[in-house]
């Protein structure tokens, strides 16, 4: 009788293969990337635009949170669904057999799975880091404060996101982590100049 491995198994496999883990980081770092802009930019407008609580702050970005997660997993399984279909394709075709139910047709769907899932796991954390100064707006910051901290904990996000790209690619992980924060400090700005 053939062991069929555990889904956990399975996924343990896919995280050591460097293939997968580089598709995934991409992935993740990329939507974490344009969840924490989308932040930063939220945060800004709210308070420029007079949001008189920090809790409305919050439930704006948890709508914005929940926009982008939803796209970042639902794009890349698709994306992946259809890059996946045409590789075995590919294979099927060279090895004139079918792969369903095989141990190939099970990684790739497990690999699809891991990147959807760092997709969007990113853009969650991208958004929700920079919103936890406003729920203690009124009891322990004002508004103002909680948006400058915002902003300030956005901008340490993307420094993460630059500092740990930069260790991947053998880099300076300060200048990494500095260009990726002149983004958030550049969305600030532009927004602080905003018509309304």
């Amino acid at each position: 009788m053939i062991a069929v491995p555990s889904r956990l198994a399975v996924l343990r496999d896919l995280l050591e293969r460097e293939d997968v883990r580089a598709i995934s980081r991409r992935y993740f770092v990329s939507n974490g990337f344009d969840g924490t802009l989308t932040s930063i930019g939220v945060i800004v407008g709210a308070v420029l635009s007079g949001i008189p609580d920090g809790l409305t702050v919050v439930k704006i970005g948890l709508g914005a949170a929940v926009g982008l997660g939803t796209s970042a997993v639902w794009s890349v399984w698709e994306i992946e669904r259809a890059e996946t279909r045409a590789a075995i394709l590919r294979i099927e075709r060279a090895m004139l057999t079918d792969l369903d139910d095989t141990r190939v047709h099970r990684e790739r769907r497990g690999a699809r799975i891991v990147h959807a899932a760092a997709s969007g796991a990113g853009p969650l954390i991208g958004v929700l880091i920079p919103l936890v100064p406003f729920l203690f707006e009124g009891a322990v910051v004002s508004m103002a404060e909680a948006g400058v901290i915002g902003v300030a904990l956005g901008i340490g996000v993307l420094a993460v996101f630059g500092a740990y790209m930069s260790t991947i690619a053998g880099q300076r992980w300060y200048v990494s982590a500095l260009r990726m924060a002149l983004a958030g400090l550049v969305v600030a700005v532009i927004n602080l100049f905003l018509p309304g």
